[in-house]
């Protein structure tokens, strides 16, 4: 076969079922005919003549034509004489005679913006891991047991240089992975890292799947990012969009001269909120285009986890379209999008296939259910979905007034009628602090205290209700601008009392959650939480159980969401016996008023909340505070 092609490879690809495609396709340094060279293979089934052009041919594809390889459209050629790194994109001439200059869609590296060609592999050796302590932990590890605590970050702008210039990947390893390691998280999710040409686009609409954007570096750096990371004992979760992708010209749009990777019917491929442009799904070529990048991020990257973008806007065939849009619907007369349930399915299973301990999380806005259950089941394969009832009713509830939260109170509960049909994460993301959405703080009403009780109160009720956790960078200095996703985070706020306590609140709230079982062991199972008492809606109060594996896990959440003080408060427990206080967000040290409970607190045998026996307690203004029984041989040790 013509340049060492696999006829099987050629196969699988146009079957959907090739999961390692970019191996076949794109640029790679091969041996052919007793010559070292680069092998390009594109597909371009509407091409009429298809060229590789760049410096090296002064962008003349007269020289250097790549041969249609099958009926299905496959080119390929071998070029001898490129340098490495060397900008290159496909010349392609359509039937009606139109030349395109295309970039290649499985390159894996890309000239800096504003530049688009794509560039041929460097001739380094082979990078040489070191997570290998990180990869046999991972052959046993159990999220859904597992304390899962997420930064979410944007590279770009979490820090920049005095002179405004980027931290390459490289230096991020030395200035992020340690200051996240110390705020006490588990995982590092990055914002879209594929190439992509406009920054405010955050990476959510791209042009080169398989390329690392240049903007950090080289993909050799971005490995020994995720490598530093793993040493470091911290997952990496990367943004994915498979949902749609971006109309500039050197990108995927009418790639050969017709729709290619997008659906014909502009109906099903507009998004025109958006200015976006819908995949394909039923096309088996970006089935294997799509599902193949997947597995590339995991595979080559040692990525641990994916977040899914968009998913709602995938699964509907009318997504976001206002009324003066045509719209269009299945052959069942409903507008799910059954190629992309189909496709979703198809992702998910291959993904499980390869690396059983992944993280495949669905931003997905929909009530949609099963998303978390196996395909085998009738689900959609994912094993963690974003809760975004979770969040947008929280964020509505903590910005009325607490005088008036007690006629909104079942914002507050509501969550938990629903909180084991999936596998939750619970996001305090980036989509929910910019454009004009105001930050976290700002949110909050009341004075400057007040703001920030409410702002502890509301990341305490997160980490006390079952799900694993996800916090947009920036919202432990509680900031009061939005994230301004041009510039950096307002590090100087740190150094101003309030802002300082609340980056201590969020590191001991981090660290208290990893050590502390109930709060995570028991997540996705109904043992793992009870309640004591949701029903307190004059007062603004709940108070529940988390519980872990051992009884001695068990631990009791009292939330407080107004600015009164409530003396004698009666809880109910479970269990006769000394309680403590073990954590209290209204602490000093957290720029609380202090209204900490030192004492032990000896239960009585009068039945309260359903219970046999109740502690009598002061609850903080504001706040949240846990109890733990303590054993008796600690007692006996203490007297």
């Amino acid at each position: 076969m013509d340049y060492n092609l696999s006829p099987q490879d050629i196969y699988l690809f146009h079957q959907g079922t090739h999961y390692h495609s970019y191996k076949l396709l794109g640029c790679h340094e091969i041996k052919w005919k007793n010559k070292i060279g680069y092998r390009f293979v594109v597909w371009a089934p509407n091409a009429s003549a298809v060229s590789v052009v760049g410096d090296f041919n002064n962008w003349d594809g007269t020289d250097s034509p790549l041969k249609r390889v099958n009926k299905e459209g496959l080119w390929a050629g071998f070029l001898s004489d490129i340098p490495p790194d060397s900008p290159y994109k496909y010349e392609i001439i359509h039937a009606s005679g139109k030349r395109r200059l295309k970039s290649d869609p499985y390159a894996v590296h890309s000239e800096l913006r504003p530049a688009t060609a794509s560039l041929t592999p460097g001739n380094a050796p082979p990078y040489k891991w070191k997570d290998k302590k990180w990869q046999e932990t991972k052959k046993h590890y159990n999220p859904y047991k597992s304390p899962v605590n997420i930064y979410e970050v944007h590279l770009g702008t979490w820090r920049k240089k005095p002179d405004g210039k980027l931290y390459t990947y490289r230096e991020l390893a030395d200035e992020l992975i340690p200051y996240v390691k110390d705020l006490g998280y588990t995982h590092i999710e990055i914002m879209p890292i594929s190439e992509h040409p406009y920054d405010l686009s955050w990476g959510y609409q791209i042009t080169g799947y398989y390329s690392v954007t240049s903007r950090y570096g080289k993909p050799d750096d971005f490995k020994y990012f995720i490598d530093q990371c793993h040493q470091e004992g911290l997952g990496v979760i990367l943004d994915w969009v498979p949902g749609h992708f971006c109309k500039d010209d050197h990108g995927l749009r009418q790639f050969d001269g017709e729709p290619l990777f997008e659906y014909a019917d502009p109906r099903k491929s507009e998004k025109t909120s958006w200015g976006t442009l819908t995949f394909d799904f039923g096309r088996q070529e970006v089935q294997s285009f799509l599902i193949s990048n997947a597995v590339y991020w995991l595979k080559e990257f040692h990525i641990d986890g994916i977040r899914v973008d968009a998913v709602a806007s995938m699964l509907s065939l009318n997504f976001d379209k206002n009324e003066d849009e045509e719209k269009v619907y299945n052959s069942y007369g409903g507008d799910d999008h059954l190629e992309a349930f189909a496709f979703i399915k198809k992702l998910n299973q291959v993904v499980f296939e390869y690396f059983p301990s992944v993280l495949m999380m669905a931003e997905d806005s929909s009530d949609l259910p099963l998303v978390t259950a196996p395909t085998h089941s009738g689900g959609l394969g994912f094993n963690f979905k974003w809760n975004m009832g979770w969040m947008n009713d929280m964020l509505e509830y903590m910005e009325h007034d607490p005088l008036y939260r007690k006629w909104h109170h079942n914002l507050l509960t509501f969550s938990f009628m629903y909180i084991h049909t999936e596998n939750f994460v619970l996001p305090l993301s980036h989509d929910e602090v910019v454009h004009g959405k105001r930050s976290l703080l700002n949110k909050m009403p009341g004075d400057q205290w007040q703001q920030f009780a409410n702002l502890r109160l509301l990341y305490g009720y997160m980490m006390a209700h079952p799900g694993k956790k996800l916090l947009f960078m920036g919202g432990e200095l509680g900031q009061y601008a939005e994230w301004k996703d041009k510039e950096q985070l307002d590090w100087h706020l740190t150094d101003y009392p309030f802002h300082q306590s609340m980056f201590t609140y969020v590191r001991e709230l981090n660290k208290f959650y990893q050590s502390h079982p109930a709060l995570f062991e028991l997540d996705h199972d109904p043992e793992g939480f009870k309640w004591i008492d949701p029903h307190n809606i004059d007062q603004s109060t709940v108070a529940f159980i988390r519980q872990g594996k051992k009884d001695s896990d068990q631990l009791i959440i009292i939330c407080n969401f107004t600015p009164n003080v409530y003396h004698d408060y009666k809880v109910g427990v479970p269990s006769p016996g000394t309680y403590e206080e073990i954590f209290n967000s209204d602490s000093e040290e957290f720029g609380g008023s202090h209204q900490v409970s030192g004492d032990k607190h000896f239960s009585f045998s009068d039945k309260w909340h359903s219970f046999d026996n109740h502690i009598k307690i002061s609850i903080p203004p504001l706040a949240v505070a846990i109890y733990k029984k303590i054993d008796k041989e600690k007692i006996e040790e203490e007297s």
